[in-house]
């Protein structure tokens, strides 16, 4: 009785494992084509599918290799349908992870390529992946037989508490998306808050934006802040920008002197590759003229972009304070020499 019994428990163990080690070398061995497939593609869906998928997929072939070990081994009808369920919603679940791990790398990708803003924002990642896993928990609660019907009336009626109990943060996510849809920032915009703070936008997310500054410290702003408040984009409508340098003469200097000194000391800066475009061309205006106690000028230069500003005003200064200093440009006594603004 005891043989008989041991004979039985060890044929069970010997043919359940036979299969599952047989399907899992098998599905392995798929696997790796697979893999090696795709990465023979220089694509950047390839690549994303290669780098997301090399994991999840092992794992795969580890559950399909236990479900086909389970099912040609003798198990009761509801040992068996109860580990169906659990491994086929396991791949419910790993495949939704996966699915939207895959569609927001390809957003990210595609959205860097086609400068497309929204794509690349956070609040836009945090949206596919909400969406994503609800699509996933829908067809996994369908899979299981449950019925959502009393659950979507439960979410209606507490959605209301929710929403009152949570208006700043939803007055914030929707702020987010006025954002991201009217475009009045972007990912990369440099930008000055009307409290004084600037510096570059690095995300747009579901409730707060964040802005980097020149001392590489963030600014953390709450996305309602930004559609009510008044900023400036110094990267719309290009991030191109004319800014001045404010010159100091004394009344006594030749004005045409000192127009040239300036332009040559711009076109010094273009030909050293100090930051200043040479179109726009330079431009010096006598611009706001005659002071009580000296002459005030601006030489315009073009920047590629806001950060650019003081390092280029600094050079430009500095060689037409030499340039001064050469031809003996007479400078406003007890006033500033070559201004900041």
């Amino acid at each position: 009785m005891l043989d008989s019994l041991f004979r039985k428990t060890l044929w069970f163990w010997v043919h359940t494992l036979g299969w599952f080690f047989g399907s899992l070398a098998a599905l392995l061995l798929l696997r790796w084509f697979l893999l090696r497939l795709i990465r023979r593609r220089e694509t950047d869906f390839a690549r994303v599918a290669f780098d997301t998928l090399r994991w999840p997929s092992f794992f795969w072939s580890l559950a399909g290799a236990l479900h086909i070990g389970l099912r040609f081994a003798e198990l009761t009808d509801r040992q068996d349908k109860l580990l169906s369920t659990w491994v086929i919603g396991f791949l419910i679940v790993s495949l939704t992870l996966v699915a939207a791990n895959v569609l927001v790398r390809l957003l990210v990708v595609y959205g860097s390529l086609r400068n497309m803003e929204f794509a690349i924002s956070g609040l836009s990642r945090a949206m596919l992946h909400v969406f994503v896993y609800s699509f996933g928990l829908l067809v996994l609660l369908g899979y299981l037989g449950i019925s959502i019907t009393p659950a979507l009336t439960a979410l209606g009626v507490g959605g209301l508490a929710v929403a009152l109990a949570l208006q700043e943060t939803l007055g914030n996510f929707f702020a987010g998306v006025l954002i991201l849809v009217e475009s009045p920032i972007r990912v990369g915009d440099f930008i000055t808050l009307s409290s004084g703070e600037e510096g570059t936008v690095t995300d747009i997310g579901w409730r707060t934006t964040r802005v980097v500054m020149g001392t590489n410290n963030s600014i953390v702003i709450p996305n309602s802040k930004i559609t009510s408040s008044i900023l400036i984009n110094y990267s719309l409508p290009a991030h191109m920008m004319v800014t001045p340098v404010d010159i100091f003469v004394a009344p006594t200097a030749d004005l045409d002197v000192v127009t040239r000194l300036a332009q040559e000391a711009a076109a010094e800066a273009i030909e050293a590759g100090e930051g200043v475009l040479a179109e726009p061309a330079p431009a010096v205006m006598f611009d706001p003229g005659p002071l009580p106690t000296h002459f005030q000028l601006k030489l315009l230069v073009a920047v590629a972009d806001r950060l650019q500003v003081t390092p280029v005003r600094s050079a430009v200064r500095l060689r037409l304070m030499k340039k001064f200093q050469a031809h003996d440009v007479p400078l406003p006594l007890g006033e500033r020499l070559i201004g900041w603004p």
